[in-house]
């Protein structure tokens, strides 16, 4: 054994003797972790997003991993772009490179279940975030209840317009969460409808959540030379497609929903082009989910406050309140809570 062989063994058992671990990372210490949940070492986690879209996701998936990392585990984050068998890859990849969590924003809420069996399969669990997989056998679901959203979207346009010709439009066909929204809409509008007060000439789906799509169908609809009243818009980016539509039309007095808060909403509801949108507080649910996902890493049992039957079980869930924002609360919750800035919203002075 040459003395250059003799040296660095020598050196390696002095560093173990001396408390090193070698090859090993030592964990961080999680602050304001919830209760039993304490570092791991470096689990990794992975965040499958379905969808990039809307510009809330960026947020959802920074505020996940900075979580995480505060509790010892990192993160890898994919997107799909609308693209459900690119995610069902991606998924599988994740699980080969040794995820212990999977954290599933799904495109597709059916075929996402390929990618809770082939997790399962490999011993790994599943959070579905946000948009729920139907009929799988997922671990935990973590969101907004979507039937109060829809419920929440419906009535504050009814306390602005509740006669006349409404139009609905819808989320993506493939989510699970824009079929709950319509009908927490329509728990609202039907007695409506069936009393004779309103007309639904038009309730359609936008693929992908797709702007375009939105100011399509109302578009259309206008061009036959008929005319709206108000429109429930599913989520912020439709509700951007519906304006469009309704000012081409010399409408823009017409109360119109949304969802998200996304700058651009916040931005016409100040204006008056917008009536609500509702906001999701993403910290909040971000965060949670990042703490379950290291519980779950860990072995441990997760934290719940409710179940939704998803077509096959019913899954474990945990809910958190929706706020709706209007044009005099919007400071008080998007300026003071930090979503926006004042410049942001109202443009610089």
């Amino acid at each position: 054994m040459n003395n250059i062989v003799v040296s660095i063994i020598i050196v390696v058992v002095l560093l173990a003797g001396a408390g090193f671990a070698i090859y090993k990372i030592a964990p961080q210490t999680p602050s304001a972790a919830p209760s039993g949940a304490a570092a791991v070492s470096r689990a990794l986690i992975g965040f499958s997003l379905g969808t990039s879209h809307e510009e809330r996701w960026q947020k959802d998936a920074d505020l996940f991993t900075a979580r995480a990392k505060e509790l010892g585990a990192d993160v890898q984050v994919l997107y799909s772009g609308e693209d459900g068998n690119l995610q069902i890859s991606q998924a599988e990849n994740l699980i080969i490179q040794g995820a212990k969590v999977l954290v599933v924003v799904p495109y597709d809420a059916v075929a996402s279940k390929a990618i809770v069996d082939r997790a399962h399969a490999a011993g790994v669990k599943v959070i579905a975030y946000d948009r729920m997989i139907l009929n799988s056998d997922v671990d935990l679901f973590l969101t907004f209840d979507s039937r109060k959203l829809g419920e929440l979207q419906a009535a504050e346009v009814v306390k602005h317009v509740s006669k006349g010709a409404f139009a609905y439009i819808g989320g993506s066909p493939t989510d699970n969460n824009a079929s709950l929204l319509k009908e927490g809409s329509m728990k609202v509008l039907a007695p409506l409808i069936k009393s004779g007060a309103i007309t639904l000439p038009v309730s359609s789906f936008s693929t992908n959540w797709n702007p375009e799509e939105a100011y399509k169908s109302i578009k259309g609809y206008l061009a036959t030379g008929k005319k709206l009243d108000a429109v429930v818009a599913a989520n912020d980016g439709t509700a951007g497609g519906v304006i469009r539509a309704l000012i081409e039309a010399g409408l823009s007095n017409v109360p119109v929903s949304g969802q998200d808060a996304d700058l651009a909403a916040c931005q016409r509801i100040v204006q008056g082009l917008q009536t609500m949108t509702i906001y999701k507080p993403l910290n909040d649910l971000a965060t949670r989910a990042a703490e379950e996902a290291v519980l779950i890493a860990q072995g441990k049992p997760a934290q719940t406050n409710g179940t939704m039957n998803n077509g096959k079980i019913e899954v474990a869930s945990y809910f958190l309140d929706p706020i709706v924002v209007t044009k005099d609360n919007m400071d008080a919750i998007i300026i003071t809570g930090g979503f926006h800035t004042h410049d942001e919203v109202y443009g610089k002075k």
